[in-house]
């Protein structure tokens, strides 16, 4: 027991002989390190030793230099100063006074001189304005003389256009005064001649005689069509004064005027018959009735139309309508001129 203890001591011993042993090597190297510090910044410190003895030796020599330049300049101030005393004994104010009364006088003539220009210059000009405004009278008097002759001669052949004029106008007034005398002949004549044409038109007119009758067919029944279709009444019973058209079924108005139209329409079936009576494209009647008891039925109508010259009047059959007609003219289409407009 005693000889454990013994031991373990001296493993403790050990061990802290070991870590001192490992302390003190430490402690070495920092010591080499150390030094070896120690010795670069004394190197250092050394070229600083140097540089600051180079930098004092500069500075002595800049220091000599610059008291040789104030011993220079204490020279320069006193041979100023000594000239200045010179120049002040040499009656240098009585210069300066002189040179400023030259100087006075010169700028006195120059003055004078730039004056004397000044006045040269304004008369130059003034003599060349004189000179131009004497060209100018000149260049003026003889344009003037010009014109004065060319208005002299434009007068002179004026009055001899004015002359020429006069006789034109003396032999103008009698033509108009000729023509004057002829135009209200004319005008007479005129008169005469329309009053004669209008004797003449309202004689044509009272003379003129138009009337139309003409029946549908003879054929039976006309109709009915899938559109609506135009009447022509075939049938023609009198037509005088030709303005009925039995081919195409229209009527055209001869002159202007009012008209009297009728027309009578038969069918003999069951159903609706009906017409329509035109005045060109424009509807005027429309004319409508119902068989309904089968048998002859008719229908009539009538109107007075005032119609221009040229205008045409037909009868027309609806779509699906029908009519009949033969030999006994249960259909008739009629017209005639009332008088004339």
């Amino acid at each position: 027991m005693i000889m454990l203890e013994s031991f373990f001591v001296f493993s403790v011993q050990s061990l802290r002989l070991s870590s001192m042993e490992s302390t003190l090597t430490d402690s070495n190297s920092t010591s080499t390190e150390l030094l070896s510090r120690l010795r670069v910044g004394e190197e250092q410190l050394e070229d600083l030793r140097t540089k600051n003895r180079e930098l004092e030796l500069r500075l002595s020599v800049s220091e000599k230099h610059l008291e040789d330049l104030k011993t220079e300049h204490t020279v320069h101030s006193v041979q100023l100063s000594l000239l200045e005393s010179r120049l002040t004994d040499n009656n240098n104010s009585a210069l300066e006074l002189r040179l400023r009364v030259s100087e006075t006088q010169l700028d006195d003539l120059r003055t004078a001189h730039t004056v004397q220009e000044a006045e040269l210059s304004a008369v130059t000009f003034r003599l060349n304005v004189t000179e131009e405004q004497v060209d100018e009278l000149r260049t003026q008097n003889t344009v003037g003389a010009a014109e004065l002759r060319f208005v002299s001669d434009r007068a002179t052949a004026a009055q001899r256009e004015a002359e020429v004029l006069q006789v034109q106008l003396t032999a103008g007034e009698a033509a108009v005064n000729q023509l004057k005398a002829k135009s209200e002949e004319l005008e007479l004549r005129l008169r005469v001649s329309e009053k004669q044409l209008e004797d003449l038109r309202t004689e044509s007119t009272d003379q003129l005689k138009v009337a139309f009758s003409a029946g549908l067919t003879d054929s039976g029944s006309v109709g009915p069509f899938d559109e609506e279709t135009t009447l022509i009444f075939s049938k023609t019973i009198c037509n005088i004064g030709q303005a009925y058209n039995q081919t195409a079924g229209v009527f055209t108005a001869p002159v202007r005027g009012v008209y009297f139209f009728s027309f009578t329409a038969a069918d003999y079936l069951k159903g609706y018959m009906g017409l329509y009576l035109y005045r060109n494209n424009q509807p005027i009647i429309f004319n409508l009735n119902l068989n309904d008891h089968g048998g002859y039925a008719s229908m009539s109508n009538a109107v007075a139309l005032q119609l221009e010259e040229g205008d045409q009047v037909r009868l027309s059959l609806p779509a699906s309508y029908r009519l009949y007609d033969d030999s006994r003219n249960f259909s008739v289409f009629s017209g005639f001129l009332l008088f004339p407009l």
